[in-house]
């Protein structure tokens, strides 16, 4: 954390602030961020509407009573004017006691009407609470008024082209809803509208200008041209900022116009980092095409369309805060160049999984965010023995559905002590698939573990010997530790009986509870887990060491008795995946040759049968890498060759996709499809390529890193970073049950899953193309580009929801291992 305070400290001098004699009690301001907590433990919240740095003129907040309003004005090319018209605002639904009487009329959905008025929704176990419905307050604009040009007006006195007033000579737009009102007469959305004003002449640097309206009871907007100092949304950067020596400095420069298209700029436009502190020029450039829009970015298709530039100042090292300007354009948001930048993503995502913890409450001293305690046995929850395995189920690896499984073979057998583990999302599930988090920590400790002893996460285990980091890996191992039967096996997970109830959160939850049964592919999966645990705590906790030993051993004895009787259609790939690599960490932690000689017979970095090609390649991705660092006795030198071999091939090909894509965004190969986790949202795949730098040392895997981290940071024609309380703008809608009925900010360090592209046939039908929400928007979603078709409201759930294994916890992996490069 002090690389991260004396960050802090510049970034609020440079801000003309005074930090004064005692600065644990100062509020900071960070790249949008206000820290308004000690320093040691900063609490992160977001600028509120409309407040901005000095130079980012013509931005207003929405209006409280959802009327129409021009939130911002801004150039996105000398000869055309953009903007930015929000309607519409929600007032959330809140839970209050029901009050019951004779009058009201329950129907079978639990809906409660009085007097003819609905009034809301009755939840809890037994029926006691009343969640009301949205509000929605406001109205939307009609849209043939936004793109008729004669209802727009721009003028100028010092300008010849504009003294008696210019009409554009065409108008474009684009439209998307911000947010959901589910009333009781139906559902309303806010909406964003951006319009695009072209002009026959283009507008003078240095020139006030007013834009009238006709129409509409908006005021008149003075400004004045200034690419030097105007915000524009056309200009895409990080909004964490960089390190001096970073290798990696880029901003990018592209429009897309909704019904205009995509915007051509002129080659080889100049821009400059323009110093806030002082105002003044403190670096020059030009920009260089990064793709057009009709260049695929992958097998499929381009994601942009329309042309991106790219603003490379890598040689640039001063520190300081700064705007990245274009000449005719305009500015980026305020970025700072700084020592330990790395540490703020790493931070607010790693908190991120504290947010999504079960079983305990949050709230101060450890986070700002509060949630009463949820799924505890000492609140009443009692979990039941279910006989349906995870890994036959359509949320493990087969293909039943988890739910009916579940319930049709519950039995009357409670678990005890089954409490612990993350929430993912929209539901309550805890499954073994969230091991990935544990293991993705545990190598951050084993890389790093002076760098990682010294971050303070302020979680209720920092008072103990153990780095935070470690405890925030052992918190997800030890739910399943806790679930583990007495014959070693290890279940699935915990599944309520269906989705949450409509105004239901965690802790109210009414709907049966049940664990699933051990499986083999589960128990495999614990054992590397515990087996990695326990190696890593010989370092810190020697006797707490020798509990994760036993436990693994005895998860992997259970697997290792039912794996010699496979069903008819023998064991699917995951469990030899499983088997061969928790082998390979019982043998690391054991050197049991035994352990050994069975990753040897059912690897496929080895001469023995097997094949390490096409789709099984990915497939042992996580033994290559640890079989490629490890140097122990007995150690095949052929086998690991092969093993480091495929695994930096793989990290090449994924360090290529990085420089062909518009965004210098990653995937771990071209046919992979962008949805759900696979895209920009998070640098999820750039895990194999700071995995490549630790075996390597080779600079080109952390600079490709670095490259697929901007998109998720903020460089995206949204200028959205897609993790909740990080940057200037993030995600205020993501499906976070308790979150939304609560009506509070959502935590931060949610990375959300992001875009979906919907061009392609396997999302052709998904249901948000048929959905009414899809018809707010113009034009319609199939014709956006997938780079931009993120829409912020709760129930998109492919762009809204999010994982603790595919989307958090990598991204604290990746921006954990660049922060200690520092």
């Amino acid at each position: 954390m002090k690389h991260a305070i004396a960050a802090l400290t510049m970034l609020t001098q440079i801000l003309g602030m005074n930090l004064g004699a005692n600065t644990s009690q100062i509020p900071l301001i960070l790249n949008g961020l206000w820290f308004t907590e000690s320093v040691e433990n900063p609490v992160i919240t977001r600028l509120t509407e409309g407040q901005s740095l000095s130079f980012v003129s013509h931005v207003a907040k929405p209006s409280s009573d959802g009327s129409p309003v021009v939130t911002q004005i801004y150039p996105v090319r000398s000869d055309i004017l953009a903007l930015e018209i929000q309607t519409g605002t929600v007032v959330p639904g809140q839970q209050q006691p029901y009050e019951p009487e004779p009058e009201d009329d329950i129907n079978d959905d639990d809906i409660v009407k009085r007097d003819g008025q609905t009034l809301g929704k009755l939840v809890g176990t037994d029926n006691s609470i009343l969640y009301t419905f949205d509000q929605y307050v406001g109205e939307d604009i009609n849209q043939s008024w936004l793109h008729t040009a004669d209802h727009y007006r721009l003028h100028s006195p010092n300008d010849p082209n504009f003294q008696s007033g210019q009409i554009p000579i065409d108008v474009f737009h684009k439209s998307k809803p911000t947010n959901l009102a589910n009333t009781s007469n139906g559902q309303y959305w806010p909406m964003r509208h951006t319009v695009y004003l072209q002009f026959s002449t283009p507008l003078q640097i240095g020139t006030a200008y007013e834009l009238g309206f006709e129409g509409q009871p908006f005021q008149s907007e003075s400004f004045v041209y200034d690419p030097q100092q105007q915000l524009s949304e056309a200009v895409h950067v990080s909004q964490i900022g960089f390190q001096p020596n970073d290798p990696v400095k880029v901003g990018f420069l592209s429009t897309w116009m909704g019904s205009g298209g995509g915007l051509d700029y002129p080659d080889h436009l100049a821009f400059w980092l323009v110093d806030t502190q002082t105002d003044t020029v403190a670096y020059e450039g030009q920009t260089q095409l990064s793709l057009t829009q009709e260049t695929p970015e992958d097998a499929y298709r381009n994601y942009t369309e329309t042309d991106v530039y790219m603003m490379d100042f890598h040689d640039f090292q001063r520190s300081g805060l700064y705007r990245l300007c274009v000449e005719t354009v305009g500015c980026s948001l305020p970025f700072p160049i700084q020592a330990g930048i790395w540490e703020q993503p790493f931070l607010i995502s790693i908190r991120g999984l504290f947010h999504q913890r079960s079983g305990i409450a949050l709230g101060p001293p450890y986070t700002q965010y509060e949630r009463p305690r949820a799924f505890h046995p000492d609140d009443g929850v009692i979990v039941y023995q279910s006989d349906a395995q995870l890994m036959n189920t359509n949320m493990g690896i087969g293909s039943q559905d988890a739910f009916t499984a579940l319930t049709d073979n519950v039995t009357e057998i409670p678990v005890p002590n089954a409490w612990g583990g993350y929430f993912d999302a929209g539901d309550w599930d805890r499954r073994i698939q969230h091991l990935g988090v544990a293991q993705s920590l545990l190598d951050l400790v084993e890389f790093f573990p002076q760098e990682m002893a010294a971050i303070e996460l302020n979680i209720p285990e920092s008072d103990n010997a153990l780095p935070d980091v470690l405890d925030e890996a052992l918190w997800g191992i030890d739910f399943f530790r806790r679930l583990q039967h007495s014959d070693g096996g290890i279940p699935g997970g915990i599944e309520s009986a269906a989705h949450p109830r409509s105004g239901e959160t965690s802790w109210q939850e009414s709907l049966p509870v049940m664990a699933y049964a051990p499986d083999i592919w589960s128990s495999y999966w614990y054992a590397s887990a515990a087996a990695q645990a326990a190696t890593v705590l010989q370092t810190w906790d020697a006797e707490q060491a020798k509990i994760y030993r036993r436990s693994a051993l005895d998860a992997f004895a259970y697997a290792e008795r039912q794996y010699p009787n496979p069903p008819e259609t023998a064991w699917p790939n995951p469990v030899h995946e499983h088997r061969n690599f928790a082998a390979l960490n019982l043998w690391r932690l054991t050197q049991d040759d035994r352990f050994h000689q069975i990753f040897l017979e059912t690897t496929v970095f080895a001469d023995n049968g097997l094949s390490a090609e096409a789709d099984q390649k990915p497939s042992q991705t996580n033994a290559a890498f640890l079989y490629a660092r490890l140097d122990l006795p007995g150690l095949d030198p052929e086998v690991q060759a092969e093993a480091r071999r495929t695994y930096l091939d793989q990290a090449d090909s994924v360090a290529a996709i990085t420089e062909q894509t518009a965004f210098q965004w990653a995937k771990h190969n071209l046919y992979a499809p962008v949805g759900w986790g696979i895209g920009w949202s998070s640098p999820y795949e750039a895990g194999i390529l700071v995995r490549a730098h630790y075996l390597t040392q080779d600079d080109r895997y952390l600079a490709a890193a670095m490259r697929a981290s901007q998109a998720p940071l903020g460089a995206n024609p949204d200028n959205l970073v897609y993790t909740t309380g990080l940057g200037m703008r993030s995600p205020q809608n993501p499906l976070i049950v308790d979150q939304r009925i609560m009506g509070t900010d959502p935590p931060p360090g949610i990375t959300l899953f992001g875009p979906l592209d919907l061009s392609r046939d396997y999302y052709q039908d998904y249901w948000f193309t048929q959905y009414q929400m899809a018809e707010q928007m113009s034009p319609p979603p199939k014709s956006w580009p997938t780079m931009e078709l993120y829409v912020d409201v709760h129930i998109n759930v492919a762009m809204t929801e999010f994982t603790v294994h595919q989307t958090i916890a990598p991204s604290a992996y990746v921006w954990g291992y660049l922060a200690v490069q520092d």
